[in-house]
């Protein structure tokens, strides 16, 4: 009996240790890429701006681009789920229970999907067309290493993600109404911007009628429902339907 006892106590040891340096390396890697992107912003915002390519124009800045809101976006998140790992480090698992919560939404109905969207749609219109979404004056304003970390990066590093952490995704009709709802502002930012400017954030809505526009819309928002799909069914594939639970009233004693 006693042996048994023994038994069960190493083993329950063994995986309370096991849980904290995974707890551990999750908090190091969610703390690197948080400083990454904090790095990529800073950067992005200390650009030299004096000669402005005739195609970039002033009003709403930085964040009229889906790109830039982006890795403002991924930022966030980072944030988010570093002071989810801090908390659950310190055992203030009445907290960690909501920000969690705020993690997996925000991962399953924006950070995932967007930043799928942002990487795959940017490289097949810049191969199709570069002047459509990137003009090629801009490779004299933005470094090389800083278009790649914004269009490129953005994927692998959300798909490691997925690797590194399990998410619980919301119903999926409110994980759908969430994610039109955000869409649906970004459009209107953009509307918005052509209304009172007469410019267009990307070159390529020129080349469209109202009604191809409008197609186009509805055709982006259908791509990143897919994505968002996508992710959900990575999720599940990868930890199955698995939900990270705390135990508050045991731990709490």
């Amino acid at each position: 009996m006693l042996k048994k006892l023994q038994s069960g106590l190493l083993e329950s040891n063994s995986k309370n240790s096991s849980s904290h340096y995974t707890s551990v390396a999750a908090s190091a890697y969610h703390c690197l890429v948080l400083a990454w992107y904090f790095f990529v912003l800073y950067s992005l915002a200390h650009l030299r701006t004096e000669e402005r390519p005739s195609e970039v124009f002033l009003y709403g800045g930085q964040w009229k681009y889906l790109t830039v809101l982006n890795l403002f976006l991924q930022a966030v998140f980072y944030g988010v789920s570093f002071l989810a790992d801090v908390l659950r480090l310190i055992k203030e698992l009445r907290c960690a229970k909501c920000v969690i919560s705020s993690r997996d939404l925000l991962f399953s109905v924006l950070a995932f999907p967007v930043s799928t969207f942002v990487s795959i749609s940017f490289w097949i219109l810049y191969t199709y067309n570069r002047e459509l979404v990137y003009p090629k004056s801009l490779d004299g304003v933005i470094p090389s290493w800083l278009n790649h970390t914004m269009h490129t990066a953005v994927l692998p590093l959300a798909l490691l993600e997925i690797l590194a952490t399990p998410h619980r995704y919301p119903a999926k009709k409110k994980g759908l109404f969430l994610l039109g709802c955000v869409s649906f502002l970004y459009v209107s930012w953009v509307l918005w911007i052509y209304f009172v400017t007469g410019e267009w954030v990307y070159p390529l809505f020129a080349s469209f009628s109202p009604a191809g526009l409008g197609a186009f819309f509805i055709s982006s928002l259908a791509i990143i429902i897919c994505f968002y799909n996508f992710g959900e069914f990575l999720n599940r594939m990868i930890w199955g339907d698995s939900i990270v639970i705390l135990d508050y009233k045991r731990k709490g004693k």
